[in-house]
């Protein structure tokens, strides 16, 4: 049987020749529909020419309940067998991305739907247990209406079978992704499917446990626009990003680059010029300072992730149902070194701000700089975090989803995660909204940063009850850099251009790059213990006397001087 030269998009009824369709990779070149495709097919799409290595299809029990609807499900396997040429819903290999080694899992919904039986369950678990034995990144492609109802809850257990496999790889460090395809729904969706350290969904994908009919006529509601499609997702903080299947290959060899720690990758090789002995620092009004680090025109974390990291790719979501646009993060990749790099965004204009919340966290932003400094723990690649925010968003809902909990939950968590941790205060660094990403091994600060408990306007409107006390107020808290480094609050200073970061954005990230790459130069061969116990130590030592005879601070802060 030949295939026709012509086929009507499913979407926009447009006649499309086939021929420029395969070239679009099945997406509509009029609406941009990202058409079905079969395992096969996508495999083809994603590994090097000639790369795939097949893994061979598990035995498993072919009709374990003897199922019978309008025909016996043996005839459903048979007849999905001759249609599709597979043996089951999914294909697995071993191949090339770029030259970067992965496992694929790819399912295919032609397949009786790409429901979940025995022989799914069975080969994505095989999957990940040959990721476990070759340590090598885990790909799964979902497509699924969900769990095979003829195979009764031997279905339902491949659910917890294939999330077991998952866990152990998170054990391992071992990255994982997931490309959610349309649709994925169901048992797939509440296991394997959502539970990848990345997950990337194609455009208008559909994702979720029960579907659109059964919610509707189950609550009696009418359902928002665009529901449980990727654009959904990606707003409610459940998914990394929206990729078109053209950019797919090339995102994915983008995070294997970055996804593992670069044994023996270089740094950039550059000089830093990093101030550590506050008499080498000019005397400056704290308050002029305060105002500078206010700057409109200070470089953002979003300019120094395009000027200081030699790629970057973010991530987006807490997981949980919100994405905060006041926090950025993602891989970088600094030199030849993987790192996750976590900071709040202000702006540089009253849209801007608007935007990014002013820079001030939500619950969900803490949140999600959480799921990436665990990644980052996980994967074993260092944290840097940078750090220019007025402090945690003060509202209603903030309170209502735990503000508190949040920044202490972080705090908490930089405490004891085991890699290398630089935090740079690039512009404000206030109060415990700042503290949450600033718990590291080295923490250093722009020289017209500030670092403190309270606004010097908070401060002035509750001591003094005159907000105009303001200028009073930040020289009391000795909030400069200058101070800052004499506590040991920071580590070090960055100089800025002349005149402040904003006459010369450019000139600030090389000198932040540089930094960077000197403060991480020493830490990278250190061990997880000797980290963990460095950064507790520095923190240890905060308001004791530096002569104290208390057996427990000092040894805690000599392990702290030992490691600077």
């Amino acid at each position: 049987m030949t295939t026709p030269l012509w086929h009507a998009c499913d979407n926009c009824r447009a006649i499309l020749y086939q021929p420029r369709l395969a070239l679009e990779l099945g997406v509509c070149p009029e609406c941009g529909r990202h058409g079905r495709v079969s395992a096969c097919g996508r495999l083809a799409q994603l590994l090097d020419s000639g790369s795939a290595e097949l893994l061979p299809m598990p035995d498993v029990l072919s009709d374990p309940l003897e199922f019978v609807d309008s025909s016996p499900y043996a005839s459903r396997i048979q007849s999905a067998r001759r249609a599709t040429g597979l043996d089951d819903a999914i294909v697995c290999a071993r191949g090339l991305i770029d030259g970067q080694p992965i496992i694929a899992a790819v399912m295919d919904f032609g397949f009786m739907g790409g429901s979940l039986g025995s022989a799914v369950g069975e080969a994505i678990t095989l999957a990940a247990e040959t990721a476990l034995a070759e340590r090598t990144p885990l790909l799964i492609v979902s497509a699924s209406g969900g769990a095979r109802m003829q195979e009764g809850t031997l279905s339902l257990m491949q659910m917890a079978k294939t999330s077991s496999a998952l866990a152990r790889l998170d054990e391992a460090g071992i990255l994982t992704i997931s490309l959610v395809t349309d649709p994925t729904y169901g048992g797939v969706a509440a296991s394997f499917a959502t539970l990848g350290d990345v997950i990337l969904a194609e455009p208008r994908a559909r994702l979720g446990f029960a579907g659109p009919r059964v919610i509707e006529q189950t609550i009696r509601q009418s359902l928002p626009p665009g529901f449980q499609t990727a654009e959904f997702l990606l707003e409610h903080g459940l998914i990394d990003a929206i990729v078109p299947r053209g950019a797919i290959r090339s995102t994915l060899a983008r995070l294997l680059r970055m996804g593992a720690p670069a044994v023996g990758g270089q740094l950039p090789a550059v000089e830093a010029a990093v101030v550590r002995d506050p008499g080498r620092l000019p005397e400056l009004d704290p308050w002029e300072v305060a105002r500078l680090s206010r700057h409109l025109g200070r470089p953002t974390t979003l300019d120094h992730l395009s000027s200081v990291f030699d790629d970057f790719l973010e991530l987006r979501g807490d997981r949980l149902g919100a994405d905060c646009p006041a926090i950025i993060g993602g891989f970088g990749l600094l030199g030849e070194v993987p790192v996750i790099v976590v900071g709040t965004q202000k702006g540089h204009g009253a849209a801007e701000l608007t935007a990014h919340g002013f820079g001030m966290a939500t619950p969900a932003g803490y949140r999600k700089a959480a799921r990436l400094m665990r990644l980052a723990g996980k994967l074993g690649l260092p944290v840097v975090t940078l750090v220019d925010t007025p402090g945690a968003y003060p509202g209603v809902t903030a309170e209502e989803h735990g503000q508190a909990m949040a920044i202490a939950e972080n705090i908490r968590l930089m405490t004891t995660l085991p890699v290398p941790v630089v935090a740079v205060i690039t512009g404000e660094g206030g109060s415990g909204g700042a503290l949450a990403l600033a718990v590291a091994n080295r923490v250093l600060i722009f020289s017209n940063g500030t670092y403190s408990v309270i606004s010097p306007e908070g401060c002035a409107s509750i001591l003094w009850k005159d907000s105009a006390k303001a200028p009073t107020a930040a020289r009391k808290l000795r909030i400069d850099a200058r101070e800052l480094l004499r506590f040991g609050i920071v580590d070090g200073v960055i100089p800025e251009p002349p005149g402040g970061a904003h006459n010369a954005p450019a000139e600030a990230s090389r000198a932040l790059r540089a930094a960077l790459a000197s403060e991480l130069a020493t830490m990278l061969d250190c061990p997880a213990g000797e980290l963990r116990d460095q950064r507790r130590g520095r923190f240890r030592g905060f308001g004791t006397p530096p002569d104290t005879d208390d057996p427990r601070v000092k040894r805690d802060v000599d392990a702290t001087r030992a490691g600077r």
